[in-house]
């Protein structure tokens, strides 16, 4: 009798300083979150307002560009299953561009997410791959910080265009037919981003007005 007490004691002690330390640990991390979160807020807005400066020429355009955009739903066409944004960069209330979250379903990786930029003439001025899981070495020259070209990395290729100077028939690699090249051995990744950016481009020609003319964060 008093050695099953003693074990059903022992059983319960070790349950509750089991859940102390899971309730202290718990609250821990909480407390860390909440404290380090508008550090992480903030460099994830610096980093996306990185690479829009890199698909936007400097001083094109002088509205709070994060502060003013449309929030769409689940939309096909540009590989979002879940939604995404798209920012409108602005100059003296004027419509400049539009910065379209996109996404390349199909990578040698997986899922390379984009962002496009297409001015309201209908050119596109730059792409950035955001994230990607592109072979190391090989399929990651989509990214201009791990491409070996540094004077003209691959993904640069696309700025400037519209389907005045590339027919919306020819956004593919050459090895399909296309007007766009791509890197021996990795063209699975030129592939996607060549598609996707094609679409993103026939995307915002045929939404630009309506975008541009939603409320913020409503959906156009």
């Amino acid at each position: 009798m008093t050695t099953r007490y003693t074990a059903s004691h022992t059983s319960l002690r070790t349950a509750g300083i089991m859940l102390v330390f899971t309730v202290l640990f718990t609250m821990v991390m909480s407390l860390t979150y909440n404290a380090t979160r508008p550090a992480i807020e903030a460099s994830e807005l610096r980093e996306k307002m990185r690479l829009i400066n890199d698909v936007l020429r400097p001083g094109s355009f002088d509205n709070v560009l994060l502060d003013d955009y449309v929030e769409l739903g689940p939309t096909p066409e540009l590989g979002l299953d879940k939604g995404g944004r798209v920012y409108r960069a602005r100059n003296g209330g004027q419509p400049v561009a539009l910065v379209i979250e996109t996404v390349a379903p199909n990578g040698y990786g997986g899922r390379i997410q984009l962002i496009v930029a297409v001015s309201v003439d209908g050119h596109v001025t730059g792409v950035r791959a955001i994230t990607h899981s592109e072979t190391p070495g090989l399929g990651d020259y989509i990214d201009p910080k791990k491409d070996k070209d540094k004077a003209k990395p691959w993904i640069t290729q696309f700025t400037g265009l519209s389907f005045a100077e590339v027919a919306a028939d020819k956004w593919k690699v050459k090895r399909d037919g296309g007007a766009f090249h791509s890197r021996v051995g990795a063209t699975i990744s030129a592939r996607a981003v060549t598609d996707a950016s094609g679409k993103a481009l026939a995307w915002a020609v045929r939404h630009n007005r309506d975008l541009f003319a939603a409320k913020n964060g409503d959906r156009p």
